[in-house]
C-alpha cells in the first residue's frame, strides 16, 4: 500500500459520506480521489480503472456544476427515479457496453481481468451520471459496482483499497436509503433522463 494509495482512500471516504449527505463538497473531494486513483490503478495494471478515472474527473465537475446550477430557476436539485423502460434502457448499455470494452482490454492490452474491470467501468459510468444528475438509482448500481471491486481489488494486491469499497458498500447502501427518504420527502418530481 502506497501513501497515494492512502490519501485516494481518505478523499474517497470524505467524498461518498458527503454525497449520502447530498452535500456539495463531495464533488471537489471526489476529484481529488479520482486523480490520485489514476496513478494506483496504473501501478495494478488496471487500465480500464484508469481511463475511469480521468472520465470521472469531468464527470466529478459536471456534477458539481449541475448540483450547483441544475434545477430550475438555479433552485435546490432534487432526486429523481427512472421509468421502467429507461430502466431496461440502461442495463442493455451496460450489458453491450462491457462486453465491447471487456474485448478490446482483453484483446489489445495486458489488462488484469478485463471483463469483469470492464463492467465495473461500465457500470460506474453509468452510476456516476446518475448520482450527477440525482437519480436514486445511481445507488444500486454503485452497491454492484463494490461488490465487484471487491473482489477485482482484493485479487489484485489492492488490500486498503479493498477495504475502502467494503466501506463504500455500507455507504451505498445507506445513500440509497437516504436519498429514498429524500425523494418521498419532497414534492412529486416526475423522474426522467435528461
Amino acid at each position: 500500500m502506497s501513501p497515494i494509495e492512502i490519501a485516494a482512500t481518505i478523499f474517497g471516504l470524505i467524498s461518498v459520506y458527503l454525497t449520502v449527505k447530498e452535500n456539495i463538497w463531495c464533488w471537489p473531494t471526489g476529484i481529488i480521489m479520482v486523480i490520485l486513483y489514476v496513478f494506483v490503478f496504473y501501478d495494478a495494471k488496471l487500465y480500464s480503472d484508469v481511463m475511469l478515472q480521468v472520465i470521472y474527473i469531468f464527470m466529478q465537475a459536471y456534477g458539481w456544476y449541475f448540483w450547483v446550477y441544475g434545477g430550475k430557476k438555479e433552485e435546490k436539485v432534487h432526486v429523481i427515479i427512472l421509468k421502467l423502460y429507461e430502466r431496461i434502457m440502461w442495463f442493455i448499455v451496460a450489458i453491450i457496453g462491457a462486453a465491447a470494452w471487456g474485448y478490446m482490454m482483453h484483446r489489445y492490452t495486458d489488462a488484469s481481468l478485463p471483463y469483469t474491470d470492464s463492467l465495473i467501468v461500465v457500470m460506474s459510468l453509468i452510476a456516476q451520471w446518475f448520482l450527477a444528475k440525482k437519480i436514486l438509482e445511481s445507488w444500486v448500481l454503485w452497491i454492484a459496482v463494490d461488490v465487484l471491486a471487491l473482489y477485482v481489488y482484493s485479487v489484485k494486491g489492492l488490500y486498503l483499497t479493498t477495504g475502502l469499497y467494503a466501506v463504500f458498500l455500507l455507504l451505498a447502501i445507506k445513500g440509497l436509503i437516504e436519498w429514498r427518504k429524500s425523494f418521498k420527502a419532497q414534492a412529486p418530481v416526475p423522474g426522467h433522463v435528461a
